[in-house]
């Protein structure tokens, strides 16, 4: 069943001869539960477009639909509700508050949507994570690849239709990034999570279902690696 639509999705920065096409024209559609890997060199428009298909960064024309809502055709403070309860964002530098310990990181983004903390579902994910006997520690007491799990519980604990993450290892050893790749991989089997990751990392793309290649902003190769 397709989750998510992307139509003719295009983002133009500048004017003139100084116009720059990011992302130029990209169509795509994603089924839920799919891994899907979004790959090209620097500059391709790789981020460009996750924060598009998140919400995060509106589009200069196209359309994108998440479970069939045109998100752009919502208002600002719909759209950012829509962020909030759909799209769990995961970012190279953990981007965590630092005066929040692992619980409150982690369950930042219900309390500001006013909801109730289902504290089963976060010791599930405490457990998986590996971080329960770390919820007290602010984040300059965890390593980077701590933090960056806490990261991965704030975008899960929602239960969001969409976990978007860009670079996700890029800051960190090869242990640990192996170790964050298999729990993403883990989110995506357990929780039936759509996930979509950009990454420069050959190795982790092979392990999604399909891989998205990226060139000065359009799609060049979308290959099915797992039916």
């Amino acid at each position: 069943m397709e989750i998510l639509r992307v139509e003719n999705l295009s983002k133009v920065y500048g004017s003139g001869a100084a116009q720059v096409k990011a992302v130029d024209g990209v169509s795509f559609s994603v089924n839920r539960g799919e891994f899907v890997a979004v790959v090209g060199a620097s500059g391709s428009g790789k981020s460009t477009l996750l924060h598009m298909i998140g919400g995060v960064d509106r589009p200069t024309s196209g359309k994108v639909f998440v479970e069939d809502t045109d998100i752009y055709s919502l208002n600002e403070t719909n759209l950012a509700i829509f962020r909030r309860r759909q799209v769990g964002l995961i970012y190279q530098f953990y981007n965590l508050l630092p005066i929040l310990n692992v619980e409150e990181n982690i369950t930042l983004p219900l309390l500001l949507d006013g909801r109730k903390i289902d504290p089963q579902f976060l010791q599930e994910l405490l457990e998986t994570l590996n971080l329960k006997g770390r919820t007290a520690h602010l984040p300059n007491e965890l390593s980077g690849g701590e933090q960056q799990r806490v990261s991965i519980g704030r975008a899960l604990i929602n239960r969001p239709a969409l976990v978007l993450a860009d670079e996700p290892t890029g800051n960190l050893d090869s242990k640990n990034s192996n170790e964050i790749v298999e729990l993403l991989k883990l989110s995506n089997r357990r929780y039936r999570q759509t996930l979509i990751v950009v990454t420069h990392a050959h190795e982790i793309a092979l392990q999604a279902d399909r891989i998205i290649t990226l060139a000065d902003g359009r799609i060049v190769k979308d290959e099915v690696i797992r039916p």
